[in-house]
Protein backbone atom coordinates (compact mmCIF):
# COMPACT_ATOMS: atom_id res chain seq x y z
CA UNK A 1 0.00 0.00 0.00
CA UNK A 2 2.84 2.37 0.82
CA UNK A 3 4.33 1.79 -2.62
CA UNK A 4 1.02 2.47 -4.29
CA UNK A 5 0.44 5.62 -2.26
CA UNK A 6 3.94 6.86 -3.09
CA UNK A 7 3.46 6.11 -6.79
CA UNK A 8 0.14 7.94 -6.85
CA UNK A 9 1.72 10.91 -5.06
CA UNK A 10 4.64 10.95 -7.50
CA UNK A 11 2.28 10.80 -10.48
CA UNK A 12 0.17 13.66 -9.13
CA UNK A 13 3.23 15.80 -8.37
CA UNK A 14 4.60 15.16 -11.85
CA UNK A 15 1.35 16.17 -13.48
CA UNK A 16 1.20 19.36 -11.45
CA UNK A 17 4.81 20.23 -12.25
CA UNK A 18 4.65 19.54 -15.97
CA UNK A 19 1.12 20.85 -16.20
CA UNK A 20 2.24 24.22 -14.88
CA UNK A 21 4.81 24.36 -17.69
CA UNK A 22 2.20 23.56 -20.33
CA UNK A 23 -0.09 26.26 -18.94
CA UNK A 24 2.49 28.97 -19.54
CA UNK A 25 1.52 31.27 -22.37
CA UNK A 26 3.55 31.10 -25.56
CA UNK A 27 5.26 34.48 -26.21
CA UNK A 28 2.96 36.84 -28.17
CA UNK A 29 0.07 34.38 -28.01
CA UNK A 30 -2.34 36.99 -26.65
CA UNK A 31 -1.34 39.60 -29.23
CA UNK A 32 -1.63 37.05 -32.03
CA UNK A 33 -5.16 36.17 -30.88
CA UNK A 34 -6.09 39.86 -30.86
CA UNK A 35 -4.72 40.33 -34.39
CA UNK A 36 -6.68 37.31 -35.62
CA UNK A 37 -9.88 38.50 -33.98
CA UNK A 38 -9.49 41.99 -35.45
CA UNK A 39 -9.03 40.63 -38.97
CA UNK A 40 -11.89 38.15 -38.62
CA UNK A 41 -14.20 40.95 -37.48
CA UNK A 42 -13.73 42.88 -40.74
CA UNK A 43 -13.23 39.90 -43.03
CA UNK A 44 -10.51 39.04 -45.51
CA UNK A 45 -10.11 37.38 -48.89
CA UNK A 46 -7.65 34.69 -49.90
CA UNK A 47 -5.08 35.50 -52.54
CA UNK A 48 -4.11 38.87 -51.12
CA UNK A 49 -0.83 40.02 -49.58
CA UNK A 50 0.23 39.58 -45.97
CA UNK A 51 2.79 41.88 -44.37
CA UNK A 52 4.11 40.45 -41.13
CA UNK A 53 7.01 40.74 -38.75
CA UNK A 54 7.98 43.06 -35.93
CA UNK A 55 6.89 46.59 -34.98
CA UNK A 56 8.22 48.24 -38.13
CA UNK A 57 5.45 46.40 -39.97
CA UNK A 58 2.88 46.75 -37.20
CA UNK A 59 3.32 50.55 -37.14
CA UNK A 60 2.95 50.97 -40.90
CA UNK A 61 -0.58 52.32 -40.50
CA UNK A 62 -0.85 53.71 -44.05
CA UNK A 63 0.07 50.39 -45.68
CA UNK A 64 -3.33 49.58 -47.17
CA UNK A 65 -4.01 53.14 -48.31
CA UNK A 66 -0.60 53.31 -50.01
CA UNK A 67 -1.52 50.32 -52.18
CA UNK A 68 -5.31 50.65 -52.61
CA UNK A 69 -5.54 48.17 -55.48
CA UNK A 70 -4.11 45.31 -53.42
CA UNK A 71 -5.89 43.41 -50.64
CA UNK A 72 -3.40 43.69 -47.77
CA UNK A 73 -3.39 42.24 -44.27
CA UNK A 74 -0.98 43.65 -41.69
CA UNK A 75 -0.21 41.02 -39.05
CA UNK A 76 2.88 42.66 -37.59
CA UNK A 77 3.43 42.07 -33.87
CA UNK A 78 5.78 44.38 -32.00
CA UNK A 79 8.96 43.08 -30.42
CA UNK A 80 8.88 39.80 -32.30
CA UNK A 81 11.84 37.79 -33.52
CA UNK A 82 12.07 35.36 -36.44
CA UNK A 83 11.51 32.42 -34.10
CA UNK A 84 8.29 34.03 -32.85
CA UNK A 85 6.94 34.32 -36.38
CA UNK A 86 7.93 30.72 -36.97
CA UNK A 87 5.86 29.71 -33.93
CA UNK A 88 2.83 31.75 -35.01
CA UNK A 89 3.06 31.25 -38.75
CA UNK A 90 -0.33 29.61 -39.15
CA UNK A 91 -2.54 32.22 -37.42
CA UNK A 92 -0.58 35.18 -38.81
CA UNK A 93 0.02 34.03 -42.39
CA UNK A 94 -0.98 30.56 -43.54
CA UNK A 95 -4.67 30.60 -42.65
CA UNK A 96 -5.22 33.71 -44.79
CA UNK A 97 -4.07 31.83 -47.93
CA UNK A 98 -2.08 34.75 -49.36
CA UNK A 99 -0.50 34.82 -52.80
CA UNK A 100 2.40 36.91 -51.52
CA UNK A 101 4.03 37.43 -48.13
CA UNK A 102 6.33 40.23 -46.98
CA UNK A 103 8.39 39.42 -43.89
CA UNK A 104 10.36 41.80 -41.67
CA UNK A 105 12.22 39.89 -38.97
CA UNK A 106 15.80 39.96 -37.73
CA UNK A 107 15.96 43.51 -36.39
CA UNK A 108 15.05 42.59 -32.81
CA UNK A 109 17.01 39.35 -33.05
CA UNK A 110 20.23 41.16 -33.85
CA UNK A 111 19.72 43.67 -31.05
CA UNK A 112 19.21 40.74 -28.64
CA UNK A 113 22.46 39.14 -29.90
CA UNK A 114 20.75 36.21 -31.61
CA UNK A 115 23.37 34.75 -34.00
CA UNK A 116 22.78 35.47 -37.68
CA UNK A 117 22.89 31.73 -38.46
CA UNK A 118 20.06 31.13 -35.98
CA UNK A 119 17.94 33.90 -37.51
CA UNK A 120 18.51 32.50 -40.98
CA UNK A 121 17.51 29.02 -39.82
CA UNK A 122 14.17 30.34 -38.55
CA UNK A 123 13.58 32.29 -41.77
CA UNK A 124 14.45 29.25 -43.87
CA UNK A 125 11.99 27.16 -41.86
CA UNK A 126 9.32 29.79 -42.50
CA UNK A 127 10.03 29.96 -46.24
CA UNK A 128 10.13 26.17 -46.57
CA UNK A 129 6.80 25.77 -44.80
CA UNK A 130 5.12 28.45 -46.90
CA UNK A 131 6.42 27.00 -50.15
CA UNK A 132 5.30 23.49 -49.19
CA UNK A 133 1.78 24.84 -48.70
CA UNK A 134 1.80 26.94 -51.86
CA UNK A 135 4.75 26.51 -54.26
CA UNK A 136 3.57 29.56 -56.24
CA UNK A 137 3.54 31.90 -53.27
CA UNK A 138 5.73 34.98 -53.70
CA UNK A 139 7.87 35.56 -50.61
CA UNK A 140 9.75 38.77 -49.87
CA UNK A 141 12.33 39.01 -47.10
CA UNK A 142 12.81 42.62 -46.03
CA UNK A 143 16.30 43.70 -45.03
CA UNK A 144 16.87 45.20 -41.58
CA UNK A 145 16.69 48.99 -41.48
CA UNK A 146 19.54 51.23 -40.20
CA UNK A 147 18.09 52.59 -36.94
CA UNK A 148 20.19 55.31 -35.22
CA UNK A 149 19.41 53.87 -31.77
CA UNK A 150 20.97 50.55 -32.79
CA UNK A 151 23.89 51.93 -34.77
CA UNK A 152 26.45 50.45 -32.38
CA UNK A 153 25.63 47.06 -33.89
CA UNK A 154 25.73 48.30 -37.46
CA UNK A 155 28.16 45.60 -38.60
CA UNK A 156 25.86 42.83 -37.35
CA UNK A 157 23.01 44.31 -39.39
CA UNK A 158 25.17 44.62 -42.49
CA UNK A 159 26.24 40.97 -42.19
CA UNK A 160 22.64 39.85 -41.67
CA UNK A 161 21.41 41.78 -44.71
CA UNK A 162 24.14 40.26 -46.85
CA UNK A 163 23.14 36.78 -45.69
CA UNK A 164 19.53 37.59 -46.44
CA UNK A 165 20.41 38.82 -49.93
CA UNK A 166 22.47 35.70 -50.70
CA UNK A 167 19.72 33.43 -49.39
CA UNK A 168 17.18 35.04 -51.70
CA UNK A 169 19.52 34.77 -54.66
CA UNK A 170 19.95 31.04 -53.97
CA UNK A 171 16.27 30.20 -53.51
CA UNK A 172 13.53 30.40 -56.12
CA UNK A 173 10.38 32.30 -55.26
CA UNK A 174 12.09 34.43 -52.62
CA UNK A 175 13.11 38.06 -53.17
CA UNK A 176 15.17 40.42 -51.05
CA UNK A 177 14.03 43.99 -50.41
CA UNK A 178 16.87 46.29 -49.41
CA UNK A 179 15.79 49.06 -47.02
CA UNK A 180 19.25 50.05 -45.83
CA UNK A 181 20.55 52.23 -48.64
CA UNK A 182 17.41 54.37 -48.96
CA UNK A 183 17.48 55.20 -45.24
CA UNK A 184 21.13 56.25 -45.09
CA UNK A 185 22.89 59.41 -46.31
CA UNK A 186 25.69 59.81 -48.84
CA UNK A 187 28.24 58.93 -46.15
CA UNK A 188 26.43 55.73 -45.26
CA UNK A 189 25.07 56.99 -41.95
CA UNK A 190 21.54 56.55 -40.63
CA UNK A 191 19.21 59.54 -41.11
CA UNK A 192 17.68 60.56 -37.75
CA UNK A 193 15.04 62.74 -39.43
CA UNK A 194 13.36 59.61 -40.79
CA UNK A 195 12.66 58.19 -37.32
CA UNK A 196 10.43 58.88 -34.35
CA UNK A 197 11.91 60.29 -31.16
CA UNK A 198 12.96 56.78 -30.09
CA UNK A 199 15.26 56.72 -33.14
CA UNK A 200 14.14 53.15 -33.74
CA UNK A 201 10.78 53.32 -35.50
CA UNK A 202 10.13 55.09 -38.77
CA UNK A 203 8.13 58.29 -38.87
CA UNK A 204 5.76 59.34 -41.66
CA UNK A 205 8.64 60.50 -43.86
CA UNK A 206 10.43 57.20 -43.34
CA UNK A 207 7.37 55.23 -44.38
CA UNK A 208 7.00 57.40 -47.47
CA UNK A 209 10.44 56.15 -48.51
CA UNK A 210 9.37 52.60 -47.77
CA UNK A 211 6.32 53.04 -49.97
CA UNK A 212 8.59 54.01 -52.86
CA UNK A 213 10.75 50.93 -52.20
CA UNK A 214 7.76 48.58 -52.26
CA UNK A 215 5.94 50.06 -55.26
CA UNK A 216 7.84 47.89 -57.81
CA UNK A 217 6.44 44.76 -56.12
CA UNK A 218 2.79 45.71 -56.73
Amino acid sequence: MKVLRFSAFFLLASLLFFGSGFAQEVPFEREVREISSRIDSVGWESGGAVFTGSSTIRMWKSLQSEFPNEAILNTGFGGSKASDLENHLFPLVIRFEPSRVFIYEGDNDLWADVPVAEIMTSLDNIVTRLQLINPNMEIYLIGAKPSPSRWEKKQNYVIFNQNLREYCQANEGVQFIDTWKALTDASGNARPELYLSDQLHLNEQGYEIWTELFEPFF
